[in-house]
């Protein structure tokens, strides 16, 4: 592999279809102002680089960064590229992952609106992400210990894992497919429209309309706080652990819950059973 070490580029396609290329401590910045560094290279590693330029890496396979930086004028920096790995990076400029694939991201920073569209097999750990649109139309997602702050996150999502994560996003998992979420928080309005098969275990749920037109929707051992107007025409089978300031319409399944301040029954159509139990727990 050649090594590159304290260079700055700034022309366009700087280094175009390169391969095994080490790229450290180097800059991709300046007055030419230059696009696509990297596009359509393989087996490329940059190491405490600093990307202050559009488009680095479009169409590249074995993408290794490292302890690196990608500013906000650093857009759309990851496209249509496979076998990526980034760790101990600040991901800072829009649109920075998109349509991608075979991706491990540890200990990362991210603010990126956009990010992560169209994007499969994806291994996330110990990151911090503000982001709003976050994993549209995604697969196979695995998430442990990744905190968001956004809206409008993981909407169509599909196949897809997370634990012991943070979110704090509004109208997240709307439309979302074959999901399971453990131990984790999720803050914000709306949570989970039109979903099908999602599971929701040992978390905490706080916002207000939670869960409403699902299909085959599961709670396991779940907190639900300041949530309204919860389950509204949803097919789901829930055991929550705390008080619920209101359900609405359930359509069908049941619901174990230790109290609930009020219960909503202004559609024929709703069947859904609301049993009220205290030390409601899943067996």
């Amino acid at each position: 592999m050649k090594v590159i070490e304290n260079k700055t580029f700034d022309m366009e396609r700087a280094l175009y279809g390169s391969q095994d290329i080490a790229a450290r401590n180097c800059r991709f910045d300046g007055p030419a102002d230059g696009e696509s560094a990297f596009k359509e290279s393989r087996d490329i590693e940059a190491e405490n680089c600093f990307f202050n330029l559009r488009y680095p890496f479009w169409h590249d396979h074995g993408l290794k960064i490292s302890g690196s930086q990608m500013t906000e004028k650093c857009r759309a920096a990851l496209w249509y590229s496979e076998g990526i790995e980034i760790r101990d990076s600040k991901l800072y400029g829009i649109k920075a992952l998109r349509e991608c694939s075979k991706i491990v991201m540890e200990n990362c920073d991210v603010i990126s609106p956009e990010f992560g569209w169209f994007v499969h097999d994806v291994k996330m750990n110990d990151c911090v992400v503000e982001s709003e649109y976050f994993m549209m139309r995604s697969t196979h997602l695995n998430f442990r210990h990744v905190s968001l702050k956004g809206k409008y996150s993981f909407q169509y999502l599909e196949d897809s894992v997370f634990e012991n994560c943070n979110f704090d996003t509004k109208d997240a998992f709307w439309h979302a497919k074959n999901v399971i979420v453990r131990n984790s928080t999720i803050k914000g309005e709306y949570l989970a429209w039109y979903c099908e098969n999602i599971t929701f275990e040992n978390c905490r749920i706080i916002g207000t309309q939670p869960l409403c037109y699902c299909k085959n929707l599961k709670l396991i051992n779940c907190e639900m706080v300041e949530t309204d107007l919860a389950f509204e025409k949803s097919e789901v089978e829930a055991c929550v652990t705390t008080p619920v300031v209101s359900i609405k319409n359930p359509l069908s399944g049941h619901i174990y819950v230790p109290c609930v301040g009020e219960i909503i029954r202004d559609d024929e159509n709703s069947r859904g059973e609301i049993i009220v139990q205290e030390n409601c727990r899943c067996a």
